[in-house]
């Protein structure tokens, strides 16, 4: 629902609703999705960074590596060394069989290019330093995976989204108009996102519980939105959102909010901040693939390396959450450091009667299945199936009226 675009993969799509069938009742409301008390970066990242911290890691900033050595042989793969620049300096270390190494490969957020209110965010499609690692492994055996299937098409790959900072009173008016919820009541606003159907962008916003930063004044919302389709020029708006200014977004936004059209020009020009981004790699997970284009978390014959992340294949699970990152670095450390404990099962649900006839009830709008023939032989049938424990499930799930 989130990033699809038509030319995605339909494999993934197929992988998402066996995910997460189970949620399919609460897609009308979005009632099943969860939020962090405040954005992600101070409720997770930070936290996780002092815990972190405390057991003894060193993180190294302003450290670009730039390639991992190998000793392949057959059935056996050792990483050898990492090189890097720090701070521009070169650099490396050597690597021992007892030296673990795990991998991020690929990168959503790379290039990624920030403008601001008055300046148009850009489309770099320069040098990739995550990308060029990964191609720079790829090169050295077969089983490290092809990133030119991820990273080599930006028009397909690419969007853009931005955060508005509201500060103009009106704005939340016309929030809390949509959301039918006070966005300054501390409870979450939109719960998830919000999509104007008919804009040429496909553009979406989300309001999450305010305030979303800790330091946040308390008369301000911030807003999050994107569009899919950047390319195209906007409805009020009559330039491609590629190459609209943070306050040109503002405009496109407040007119499909339903601001009175006489207001947009002087609330977006003095009413919000907007911060655009373009980020061409951000949903090139989606793009189609076949087996072998992303590696396994442990390679065959691996003794010291995995790789981690959105681009490292394992079982079941979907791209684009954070539970993916966290099941493939737990299947990395579990299984280089020979843990005796399973890295914990996605939720079986496609595998679940009742749970795959409650969806169903869902899709239909609880509306139950029409019987053919006349009404005293569908009686009798209903009559008939109640009597079974498949007639107790359809009843249950409203996919069959109870019978009479």
């Amino acid at each position: 629902m989130f990033a699809f675009e038509e030319w995605h993969s339909a494999l993934e799509m197929k992988l998402y609703l066996h995910r997460f069938v189970h949620h399919v009742g609460g897609l009308p409301d979005l009632s099943a999705l969860k939020f962090t008390k405040y954005n992600q970066y101070e409720s997770l990242v930070l936290p996780l960074t002092k815990w972190l911290i405390g057991q003894g890691v060193t993180f190294r900033f302003d450290t670009e590596v730039t390639g991992i050595g190998f000793d392949i042989t057959p059935g056996r793969k050792q990483a050898t060394r990492v090189e890097w620049l720090d701070g521009g300096e070169p650099g490396g270390t050597d690597l021992g069989a007892d030296d673990l190494l795990f991998t991020t490969i690929g990168s959503l957020t790379e290039n990624s290019d920030n403008g601001d209110h008055h300046t148009a965010a850009r489309l770099d499609e320069g040098p990739a330093p995550a990308w060029d690692l990964w191609r720079k492994i790829a090169r050295l055996d077969e089983a490290f995976g092809r990133p030119e299937v991820f990273c080599g098409n930006i028009p397909e790959s690419k969007w853009e989204s931005a955060t508005v900072t509201t500060l103009d009173a009106r704005i939340p008016k016309l929030i809390e108009k949509i959301a039918q919820r006070d966005p300054f009541s501390g409870k979450v606003v939109t719960g998830g996102i919000v999509t104007a159907r008919d804009s040429s962008w496909l553009m979406s916003w989300t309001v999450n519980r305010q305030p979303h930063f800790k330091q946040q004044p308390a008369d301000q919302i911030v807003v999050w939105l994107y569009g899919l389709f950047t390319d195209r020029p906007g409805d009020y708006v009559a330039k491609p959102m590629q190459d609209c200014t943070g306050e040109e977004i503002t405009r496109e936004w407040l007119y499909h909010l339903g601001a009175p059209v006489e207001d947009i020009a002087e609330l977006a020009a003095s009413g919000a901040l907007c911060v655009p981004v373009m980020m061409p790699y951000v949903t090139s997970f989606f793009l189609p693939r076949r087996a072998g284009d992303r590696p396994d978390v442990v390679p065959e014959g691996a003794v010291n390396f995995a790789f981690i992340g959105q681009f490292a294949e394992t079982t079941r699970d979907t791209i684009f959450t954070t539970e993916y990152s966290v099941r493939t670095g737990m299947e990395a450390a579990y299984r280089l450091l020979g843990v005796e404990r399973g890295v914990p099962e996605v939720v079986g649900s496609t595998y679940d009667i009742r749970a795959l006839l409650d969806a169903a009830g869902h899709l239909r709008d609880g509306k139950t299945i029409g019987l053919p023939g006349p009404e005293i032989l569908r009686k009798r049938l209903l009559g008939r199936l109640n009597e079974t424990e498949i007639g107790e499930l359809l009843t249950e799930f409203g996919l069959i009226p109870e019978a009479p």
